[in-house]
């Protein structure tokens, strides 16, 4: 299996509902709003009706209600019926009411895991779920401190943070269809804007790592030492992708459903994602070079074409091309391109990655104001940048 095909970008509900409700949003008010708001809407032949925080409202009435559990739901101004404001305020669930309604919704057969800022639910071995909830543990205090190091206001996550880890991959397929349309099959794990969530299986489980006949319930050295051989690398690599993605968007970081170039949004989690094979825990450090991005980056110098960069900043065609190639390779210069500016641009990244996480949801820049928010930060020659860029990245190893 490829590289891409083990990644999946963050997820949008489906598009038919979001291009409804965004077609017509020539302007929005972004309300911090601390009452409740009840929305009752027409959707798919049922009547919904929802309770939550208001995120944003359409001029023509359409809105964005965050619930109680952290999901976001856009709702289009011919889906709804009534529309209430109550004096009750917005209260997001704990983490118990979280455990309790999200079993209700899984399969029978689920248990789960709390720690400090996850809810972990699991259908498969406590052992693996133990395992992984060490592993995103590390990964939150690592990501906070190398964010509030450098300046940044961050916040706890409104709710705990949502995991699902499915047995194994047909049934993690199986569940997914309706987000992953089609992909399921060939995605690892990923994280959903609108749900808030991170799905993705047992790795143990997976053919490139399991021998074959061994199906036993491993212990935690086991796993340590299954899931650092080499051929675990790419998939330990997505789930902690997915996982900085999740984090990115609950602790102010990034806004959901803002206008965060892919480049960014994607480099970011890559940067991230780099497993430490050595450590025996699956991952313990930020911003090590990432083997298999490097050598596909390299690989592609030798035909970049010059306007590489400028193309990668407009917009993020690339990134969703049809030609997996073509995708291979943004998203390898996207990480090349972060991991470039975080060492030899570090104050004029942090600065543009303030304004991004200052961007409000549902309000889409052109090509020309992407280019343009960048060259705020980061100056107007981007011919020099560039240059500078494939000096440094030709010499890294």
């Amino acid at each position: 299996m490829d590289f891409l095909a083990q990644r999946c970008p963050v997820t949008l509900p489906r598009r038919s509902n979001l291009t409804a409700f965004i077609i017509v949003l020539f302007c929005w008010q972004s309300l911090s709003a601390l009452a409740e708001d009840t929305v009752v809407f027409h959707r798919d032949g049922k009547t919904e009706h929802l309770s939550g925080k208001l995120i944003v409202t359409a001029q023509d009435g359409g809105v964005m209600l965050q619930t109680p559990d952290g999901k976001l739901w856009n709702i289009s101004p011919e889906e709804i019926v009534d529309h209430q404001q109550d004096d009750k305020p917005f209260t997001p669930l704990t983490a118990e009411q979280i455990k309790k309604q999200i079993l209700r919704e899984l399969p029978a057969g689920f248990d789960t895991v709390k720690t400090a800022h996850y809810l972990i639910f699991y259908n498969t071995s406590r052992g693996y779920a133990l395992w992984c909830s060490a592993l995103f543990e590390r990964l939150y205090t690592s990501f906070i401190s190398f964010w509030t190091h450098r300046g940044f206001k961050l916040h706890e996550p409104e709710t705990s943070l949502v995991i699902l880890i499915y047995s194994d991959q047909s049934t993690y397929a199986r569940q997914s269809t309706d987000e992953l349309q089609g992909v399921a099959n060939r995605v690892i794990g990923f994280y959903s804007l609108q749900t808030n969530r991170v799905k993705t299986y047992d790795l143990t489980g997976a053919q490139s790592v399991r021998q074959p006949g061994d199906n036993k319930r491993m212990d935690a050295a086991q796993i340590n030492d299954l899931l650092s051989l080499p051929a675990a690398t790419t998939m330990v690599a997505t789930v902690i992708h997915e996982a900085t993605h999740q984090i990115a968007f609950n602790c102010g970081l990034q806004q959901r459903f803002a206008d965060i170039p892919l480049w960014l949004c994607e480099g970011l989690a890559m940067y991230f994602e780099t497993p430490d094979l050595g450590y025996g825990k699956g991952w313990r450090t930020i911003g090590e070079v990432n083997p298999a991005r490097l050598q596909r980056f390299q690989n592609y110098l030798l035909r970049r074409p010059v306007d590489s960069l400028q193309t990668l900043l407009a917009d993020d065609k690339r990134f969703r091309s049809s030609d997996a190639q073509t995708a291979l390779d943004a998203y390898a210069e996207a990480w090349s391109f972060n991991y470039f500016l975080l060492r030899m641009h570090s104050k004029e990244y942090e600065t543009y990655l303030q304004r991004l996480a200052e961007k409000d949801p549902l309000v889409w820049d052109g090509p020309a104001a992407r280019r343009k928010e960048f060259k705020a930060c980061f100056g107007p020659d981007l011919a020099a940048l560039d240059a500078e860029f494939v000096r440094y990245m030709a010499r890294v190893k």
